[in-house]
């Protein structure tokens, strides 16, 4: 396997070093606008000069963001090479170009390491979804903001110092709104349900809410109540269709999502025969999620490609209840109050983000059941 490499990063750097100690793969060029030596490889500044190289058979794409992303995957594509990449953001946005294209090129598309950095998440979900019906995925996908909430309540930092720290070890980037603000998540969950479900999920239909307005006030009502705060995302079927959405949720002191550290993941489905089955490590790092990039590499040259058929765009209904926390302007009904927040009666998750979003000076939380 020939590999022409976008982007010598964190990721990249890490998929050439692992690709290098191998007979089975080489990388032939690296397109990095930095100058950069390498003694097995050809660095360029131009996609064309690995577009137009006919002896590159493979794209590895681990630049991020979706431009000029979007543009070199289709390229690539249509020029009749595989493509595996680690950019959540692009296969989600672009899932229902993509994954039709890559087969009518006859080429192959894969790109594991886009959720759960170096869990085999996608391909465990391929793997089941043969033998069962899913019904359900979701969990902890994003380590950032779980380094955040895990210091914020077993150290007891404010979110401002939690969030300090965490870009100090390089766990959020200096802009840290999409892990914060749970887009990052919102991406692999519509990825992983698309794969789970056979379908396309409409992206405006799963609603989203982060963790950027949470409280050092906010961490002890949950302690108080023997509750732990963690960003979930969850997405499932129902009598009349699909729920999906991203938000702060508060689980029991003592549950698996409970217990995650740092800027670990903990990813679940639960399967119709098999129940509930929890993949738990490492959702970001070179050398995790470059080893994910490889095992794709590895598929793709036994002829592997996308992890389920492409289905019908779909619509998330959010008409399940719960109880929720809520955190500055709920005028409706309520339970509880905690501080100077309270908890609602039980509302549909539809209606509690559209409310949100009408308030974004609020801090929600769903409470589970």
């Amino acid at each position: 396997m020939k590999i022409g490499l976008l982007g010598f990063g964190v990721v990249g750097r890490g998929v050439y070093e692992i690709a290098a100690s191998r007979e089975d793969m080489q990388v032939r060029k690296v397109l990095c606008l930095e100058d950069i030596s390498l003694s097995d490889a050809e660095a360029v500044k131009d996609f064309a000069e690995i577009l137009n190289d006919n002896d590159i058979d493979t794209v590895v794409e681990a630049m991020g963001g979706l431009h000029p992303s979007h543009e070199f995957a289709v390229a690539a594509l249509k020029a009749g090479k595989n493509y595996v990449t680690s950019n959540k953001a692009l296969v989600c946005t672009y899932y229902d170009e993509l994954v039709p294209l890559a087969e009518q090129m006859g080429v192959k598309l894969r790109c594991t390491a886009a959720v759960g950095g170096g869990i085999g998440w996608l391909s465990e979900l391929e793997r089941s979804r043969r033998a069962q019906t899913i019904e359900q995925v979701g969990g902890i996908m994003n380590g950032t903001c779980n380094y955040i909430l895990d210091h914020m309540t077993r150290l007891g930092m404010d979110y401002a110092q939690a969030l300090k720290q965490a870009q100090s070890l390089g766990y959020a980037e200096a802009n840290p709104a999409t892990d914060v603000e749970g887009i990052d998540t919102w991406h692999k969950l519509i990825l992983s349900a698309n794969v789970a479900f056979g379908v396309t999920f409409d992206k405006e239909s799963i609603p989203v809410a982060g963790i950027a307005g949470i409280t050092a006030e906010d961490v002890a009502n949950f302690a108080a109540h023997g509750l732990v705060c963690k960003l979930m995302s969850k997405a499932r079927r129902t009598d009349g269709g699909f729920d999906a959405y991203v938000q702060p949720t508060l689980v029991p002191q003592g549950s698996p999502e409970a217990a995650v550290p740092l800027n670990y993941n903990l990813i679940t489905f639960l399967g119709k025969t098999s129940e509930r089955m929890s993949f738990y490590g490492q959702g970001a790092g070179r050398y995790p999620t470059a080893y994910n990039v490889v095992e794709d590499l590895i598929d793709v040259a036994a002829g592997k490609g996308f992890y389920a058929p492409y289905g019908p765009v779909t619509k998330a209904g959010n008409a399940q209840t719960m109880r929720y926390y809520v955190r500055g302007g709920w005028t409706e009904p309520a339970e509880e109050v905690w501080g100077s927040a309270v908890i609602t009666a039980p509302v549909s998750v539809a209606r509690m983000h559209a409310w949100r979003k009408a308030n974004p000076q609020a801090f929600i939380a769903g409470v589970e059941a």
